[in-house]
């Protein structure tokens, strides 16, 4: 079957008011999938002060400028409302109202718009008001309290587990299904209300069933997946970096304690009284030997280790490297689409968007005119 470049959601139109986090990583993965997706950028800018040509997230975007704040604002994003599919916004609850381009509005103008709202704290609840940034969500979920030794602060995973993968994938996750049920017949457009706290909690299904079943202990690195596991975990090797090891089925632990050289020291995996013995076992073996040389002697084993790269390592990983899983684009190597699909791939076809640098484009191909005039009826 021959595929085209154009993604699964080509035909797809997404207007996005301009934010800053999870938002317009959301935002990102529609156009990587093939979505023509229009960024509301209001004039002066919003973010955190990174170079545009650098926004690695409002890549596969076009940019349009409107002051919300103006007269003719909402009426211009409401002409693009009234010609799409899905909408993004990152606001605190109400503001979108506030500004005129709140669900009612945009659903009155285009009933079958799936109006996506990404915030931290949702929509209602006590807090909802309030300002807040992805540490602070996970940290209420019981997320963060996972992370980390358990004589230590807990570990930050930067902004990963709240803001993407609480925030961004249940946002895609939600307006994808929306757009779904908006697209069958009789069905309609609707509110979806992605909230960080909702999802981040969501990612611990699994462990709150064995912390209910007592197969998980509610503290830092006490358990099998957290780094209370001493064949789960990360060992500092001869030159300072690190190697990660995940040996936990017993035929992989097998293999690994050999290739190690430790089979006949090491305990058997469930002896949990030699832990502590274990776990300092793997210590000093894999402090003999750089990371390269442990990465060789791991090589084409089901040991389950690998060598940890930085983020300018990884791309020149040779499986990696196999699978494109990073391309560079425009002198920028980033991480290529994700996941695949084997009749409509999506790819990288567009630099960041420049703000505003699409107006005359995006007027013409959506048929909005009044994006160029300062004066709306």
């Amino acid at each position: 079957m021959a595929g085209t470049a154009n993604g699964p959601l080509a035909g797809v139109r997404v207007v996005e008011l301009a934010g800053i986090g999870p938002g317009p990583f959301a935002a990102m993965l529609l156009a990587d999938l093939g979505a023509d997706v229009v960024r509301v950028d209001r004039p002066g800018g919003a973010g955190l002060s990174i170079n545009p040509a650098y926004d690695l997230t409002n890549r596969n975007k076009r940019s349009v400028l409107i002051d919300l704040k103006s007269a003719e604002g909402p009426a211009q994003v409401l002409a693009l409302v009234e010609r799409a599919d899905i909408l993004v916004e990152g606001y605190r609850p109400g503001v979108a109202e506030r500004l005129g381009v709140g669900p009612d509005a945009c659903l009155a103008r285009n009933p079958q718009l799936v109006y996506g709202r990404m915030t931290g704290w949702g929509q209602d609840g006590p807090l909802a008001q309030r300002a807040g940034h992805d540490i602070a969500y996970i940290a209420l979920t019981g997320t963060l309290g996972m992370f980390g030794k358990p004589d230590e602060p807990p570990t930050v995973p930067a902004n990963l587990v709240g803001d993407y993968a609480g925030g961004s994938l249940y946002l895609v996750v939600g307006v994808l299904a929306a757009l779904q049920h908006a697209r069958t017949e009789g069905g309609a457009g609707q509110v979806v209300d992605a909230a960080i706290v909702d999802g981040a909690a969501h990612l611990a299904t699994m462990i709150h069933g064995m912390l209910a079943a007592g197969g998980w202990q509610d503290r830092r690195a006490s358990n099998l997946l957290d780094g209370g596991c001493p064949f789960y975990g990360n060992y500092e090797t001869s030159d300072g970096q690190y190697m990660a090891v995940g040996a936990l089925e017993p035929q992989f632990y097998a293999e690994f304690t050999e290739l190690l050289g430790i089979k006949d020291e090491a305990p058997e995996r469930k002896d949990f009284a030699r832990w502590d013995e274990l776990r300092d076992l793997i210590t000093a073996r894999f402090k003999t030997r750089s990371r390269d040389e442990w990465t060789a002697v791991f090589e084409g084993s089901d040991a389950c280790v690998a060598p940890v790269l930085s983020l300018r390592e990884a791309p020149s990983h040779p499986h990696l490297a196999a699978r494109a899983t990073f391309v560079d684009h425009g002198g920028i190597t980033q991480p290529a689409p994700a996941p695949r699909f084997s009749a409509t791939p999506g790819a990288v076809r567009r630099p960041p968007a420049q703000p505003g640098a699409d107006t005359a484009d995006v007027a013409r191909d959506w048929g909005v005119p009044s994006l160029e005039r300062d004066d709306v009826s």
